[in-house]
């Protein structure tokens, strides 16, 4: 029994060793190394450094002044923009511009000097519990030193200056609006991609490719996503419906806006698979690259951790992904309320990707035009 066992492993290790068999040994230490690296690059810092930060100063005074130069000194907050008018908090987080909005009433320096008091509001960006906890407590001491400064050593009866907080978006912090939104669409896209992956290989095993390349055009490969995309359509709308009432989801804003967004979303992530899956030669190994373009998207996408915590360069790689477009139509549609023209940019951003794979489209499939004549003319 003993030589037998020996004898299957041996013959197992020859058959690893080939050239006939799957370099498993060389693929795990490469898998090793590239994620130990670029995870290192792209995800070493594990707290969010320069956080932005928008500040609403009514008071437009010398004291507010100061005040938003020590924030902007601090090494947790980069103070990004400073407005003298009132507006919505609301809309200065759309698109991830910032992550906590202070607000500087009117007054604030007559009341800092005058009564030896003040109140600073400030609103925190929740749609990710993760996103604020780092900059809490560095924007609590700067005003309990504030607040120090006023009283004097001594700490008499005044109350100082005090922070009034106040978390947007997801008060209740609500899995439904964190792990449980950010893994619906995942996992969605995810299946989705396995299903429409493998039609070109497929179409090739079945030798019904040959003639759409003779004969047909580009989009004749691209509407066969359709089905699988209403199908998605459908399972997605039951999946909110169900977060919605079972766990808190915050709906915001329109629902249809972000359901004519999905109409936009799911046709170019599976005209984006069919482009990864074209040269492969069967459905099954055309499966194995959905890893190359769907969970980087929910890696870096801000739902597993905030935007603020990756650098520029990441922020802005991670674009290639789409589920970094559906994340950002989610968080600023369902979650903080964004309107048509406030998602306009980040729209039109994503119709010009959307435009970019369906031109990669046409011009794969004018190539292997080129080269199946080129075959038939050998």
């Amino acid at each position: 029994m003993i030589s037998s066992l020996k004898a299957a492993i041996k013959d197992e290790i020859k058959y690893l060793t080939s050239s006939h068999g799957n370099p498993y040994h060389k693929i795990a230490l490469i898998v090793a190394v590239f994620c130990a690296v670029f995870f290192t690059l792209t995800l070493s810092h594990n707290f969010i450094q320069e956080a932005p930060v928008a500040v609403i100063d009514l008071d437009n005074s010398k004291y507010s002044h100061e005040l938003i130069e020590k924030v902007n000194a601090t090494t947790y907050m980069e103070v990004t923009a400073v407005l003298n008018t009132p507006v919505d908090p609301a809309t200065l987080f759309y698109k991830d511009r910032c992550v906590a909005v202070l607000y500087l009433p009117e007054g604030l320096e007559k009341d800092r000097y005058t009564r030896g008091y003040g109140s600073v509001g400030v609103f925190y960006d929740n749609t990710n519990i993760a996103l604020t906890g780092d900059l809490k407590g560095p924007l609590n001491l700067l005003i309990a030193e504030e607040s120090l400064e006023v009283n004097g050593a001594s700490l008499d009866d005044s109350p100082g200056i005090t922070l009034k907080e106040r978390d947007l978006f997801n008060p209740s912090q609500s899995t439904g609006n964190g792990e449980g939104e950010g893994f619906l669409f995942f996992f969605s896209s995810m299946f989705f991609v396995f299903a429409t992956i493998g039609i070109v290989p497929r179409l090739r095993l079945e030798h019904k490719l040959g003639p759409v390349l003779k004969d047909g055009f580009a989009l004749e490969v691209a509407v066969r996503v359709l089905p699988y995309c209403c199908a998605w359509l459908g399972a997605l709308c039951v999946g909110l419906v169900i977060l919605r009432y079972l766990n808190e989801l915050v709906i915001s804003g329109n629902l249809f806006l972000f359901l004519l967004t999905q109409l936009i979303y799911i046709p170019t992530l599976g005209v984006m698979s069919i482009l990864f899956g074209w040269t492969a030669a069967n459905p099954g190994v055309a499966s194995s690259r959905m890893i190359f373009f769907v969970p980087g998207g929910f890696i870096f996408g801000g739902y597993t951790g905030p935007m603020a915590q990756y650098a520029a360069w990441v922020r802005i790689g991670s674009h290639f992904f789409p589920l970094t477009w559906e994340f950002e139509f989610t968080r600023d549609i369902l979650m903080r309320g964004a309107g048509l023209t406030d998602i306009a940019q980040t729209l039109g951003g994503f119709l010009l990707y959307a435009g970019v794979i369906l031109t990669y489209l046409h011009w794969r499939f004018w190539k292997s035009q080129q080269e199946l004549l080129g075959t038939e003319e050998a």
